[in-house]
């Protein structure tokens, strides 16, 4: 989500938000939507965004700039024309080319996160908190390619930056698995889930799903510079497994609606779509 969709949100006093599930930009927004909602409401919760707007917009390291031009689409109040300047500039171009040709690892000792200081500073108090709306992000397993679900307690500086992991600029995140005791490596969560539904299916959740897109699903231009080219390839990637989810809703909702299904054996869910489309 962007800040100017998010701050349209607050603006609706009616509506009443018990779930979140967010991957990568949309796992920081999250976490400072909820932290803030415990401090203060409506309105902490819009002060607790802009402290993690202005502190993404603040990020100047030169390894991160191609991220930062990744995630302009989510923290700009206006993402395309932001990332379309990016794209344009000559040291973006020379650094967006390194990164497809050299491995984060190369850096050895010397890497850091960029955002690892941002994530370090959510209160996780409030974030891990059982009161408020539950946060569900998601991280994509590297070796299985499964997407796994932190929330609660599992939700940890690590799992922030898991979430938000692309791989051609950032090392792989370890954290350690319960299910297979071992410590397993973790990239972006859109790659398997962008983001996931299916933890908002619970029974104990409403019904009304608001999915707010940030990468267009349909773009009426067609690509022609490198840059525009892999960015398209990035944006059909990473709504793929969206669109699978939404099929699955619509397929289950049929089948209730042809009676094939009892009436409340599944959940009927509504999806309310909230497209970008440039």
């Amino acid at each position: 989500m962007s800040d100017l969709e998010l701050d349209r949100l607050l603006d609706e006093d009616k509506l009443e938000i018990d779930a979140i599930s967010g991957t990568s930009a949309g796992a920081l927004n999250g976490a400072a939507y909820k932290s803030g909602w415990l401090d203060g409401g409506r309105e902490g919760a819009r002060r607790n965004l802009n402290w993690l707007w202005t502190r993404m917009g603040a990020l100047r390291d030169l390894h991160g700039m191609p991220w930062l031009g990744h995630m302009a689409k989510a923290f700009s109040p206006s993402p395309g024309a932001t990332s379309a300047a990016l794209d344009y500039t000559f040291p973006y171009a020379m650094l967006d080319a390194a990164s497809r040709v050299a491995s984060p690892y190369a850096l050895g000792p010397f890497y850091r996160n960029p955002l690892a200081d941002v994530a370090e500073e959510f209160r996780f108090d409030r974030v891990c908190s059982h009161e408020g709306p539950r946060l569900f992000i998601g991280a994509t397993n590297v070796r299985s390619g499964m997407i796994r679900i932190f929330t609660h307690e599992g939700i940890t500086p690590d799992a922030l930056l898991a979430s938000a992991c692309l791989p051609e600029m950032f090392q792989a995140v370890e954290i350690h698995d319960p299910e297979t005791d071992r410590k397993e490596a973790y990239w972006d969560g859109g790659y398997s889930g962008n983001p996931a539904l299916f933890p908002l299916f619970d029974k104990g959740l409403p019904a009304d799903i608001l999915i707010v897109n940030i990468n267009p699903i349909q773009r009426e231009s067609l690509p022609l510079t490198p840059q525009q080219i892999q960015n398209r390839i990035n944006e059909i990637s990473f709504n793929s497994s969206l669109l699978r989810e939404l099929r699955a809703v619509a397929f289950v909702q049929r089948l209730i609606d042809e009676g094939s299904v009892t009436e409340g054996a599944m959940k009927r869910v509504m999806c309310i779509w909230w497209p970008m489309t440039r």
